[in-house]
């Protein structure tokens, strides 16, 4: 996109917004349950920070995607999971602090991951790509600025006046869920000429990687025997993506149009899997309550 409005001024601040109201809801104690689900917690960190942008790459090459499509898997890749993921966790019966848990956590650490994982897409996707490298330093500063900073800013609220919190609480989520709706209308506007077209070629691959990330998050879970619920969770947090922060980056650090689109339709068709992983989630609750009860007889 051209340096405008929408991507200098109107992507960063929406997506500083969405952060802060994330942070409403968070609390040191989040942080704490590293010691409490040490399993769970590394499982779920693994398959984002390390499995997730392997697959998106192995995606890419075998569709033998575009480059800057490339680039733009890779860019969704390398972001943590958003509120999104905590609001699908809570309705697919998940363990919601688990999930606000593997979501502050990589948020964090996607900071300075980041920069590492689109300079490699880059290099490698791109020729001359290196005329094009991010600076590590300024990104990390700037996914700083309109991350974790207004995450920091929420939670002190939350600290400082908890009552005040719990009145933007739900406000700040609907806001958020506006900003999220606008911004992919706005992402779309700007390559509607195009989009249908970019849609065949990146749909597939968002579609396979959300799938893929999805089943293996919650099998990984299993196999190391976590219990189903958490499993639930971590299948979440390993698929559900922060396509907000994707479109920022693209858009206004990078400044490129086509590199957006693959985070614009991943953040499609993941409501799609998420209402299916929401169906999966209370049925299995209802079964499992169903058997609790007449095991008590």
């Amino acid at each position: 996109m051209e340096a405008n409005i929408l991507t200098q001024i109107f992507l960063p601040l929406s997506l500083a917004v969405i952060m802060f109201g994330m942070g409403l809801s968070l609390t040191p104690a989040d942080f704490k349950r590293i010691l409490i689900y040490p399993k769970a917690v590394a499982i779920g960190l693994t398959n984002q920070i390390i499995l997730l942008p392997l697959i998106a790459y192995g995606l890419c090459k075998l569709f033998n995607l575009s480059p800057e499509l490339s680039v733009g898997m890779m860019i969704l890749a390398a972001c943590p999971g958003g509120a999104t993921s905590n609001l699908i966790a809570h309705l697919a019966k998940g363990d919601t602090a688990l999930s606000v848990t593997l979501t502050a956590f990589s948020s964090i650490i996607t900071v300075f991951t980041i920069p590492i994982i689109i300079n490699f897409s880059i290099l490698h996707f791109i020729p001359d790509g290196s005329e094009q490298q991010l600076n590590v330093i300024s990104t990390v500063i700037s996914v700083l600025a309109i991350t974790i900073i207004p995450v920091i800013i929420g939670m002190v609220l939350l600290h400082k006046s908890p009552q005040l919190a719990s009145k933007l609480d739900q406000p700040f989520r609907k806001i958020s869920a506006l900003f999220f709706v606008l911004i992919l209308l706005a992402a779309i506007l700007k390559e509607r000429a195009n989009f249908v077209e970019y849609f065949v070629q990146a749909g597939p691959v968002a579609l396979t990687l959300n799938i893929i990330t999805l089943a293996l998050g919650f099998w990984i879970a299993r196999l190391f025997g976590v219990n189903e619920k958490q499993s639930r969770t971590i299948s979440i947090e390993s698929g559900i993506q922060n396509g907000t922060l994707g479109i920022t980056i693209a858009a206004t650090i990078i400044g490129n149009s086509i590199m957006p689109i693959p985070s614009v339709i991943y953040g499609l068709l993941m409501f799609g899997t998420a209402g299916a992983l929401i169906y999966w989630g209370n049925r299995n609750d209802k079964v499992s309550r169903s058997e609790t009860k007449e095991s008590t007889f």
